[in-house]
């Protein structure tokens, strides 16, 4: 709840305190800049919290195995969902292509 929060302060003061042209140049590059900052401070607190588990070698394998499972079912299920969709809206597009194709012949 707190990064919501978070984004949603972020989005007010973007929309309502900045110029609206501070994003041209320098405020893209500051912007990246900060959110490099920012991710890089993630990841090192991240560190910080496994390193201070005792038990970190033992947790490990059940650790990777439950990444594995976070990376692989949402990748899995959005390929499953594109294909049928794909297959769904752009392969009724592609048959009338054809029929129109056809029939101009």
């Amino acid at each position: 709840m707190l990064i919501l929060g978070v984004m949603c302060a972020g989005a007010l003061v973007g929309r309502c305190f900045l110029p609206e042209n501070f994003f041209q140049k320098k405020g893209k590059r500051l912007n990246g800049y900060l959110q490099t900052a920012c991710t890089a401070l993630l990841i090192f607190a991240m560190g910080i919290s496994l390193g201070r588990k005792e038990n970190l070698l033992g947790e490990l394998a059940s650790l990777g195995g439950s990444s594995f499972l976070f990376f692989a079912l949402p990748t899995l299920f959005s390929i499953l969902l594109v294909y049928a969709l794909t297959r769904r809206f752009l392969c009724d597009k592609r048959t009338k292509e054809r029929e129109d194709g056809e029939t101009e012949l």
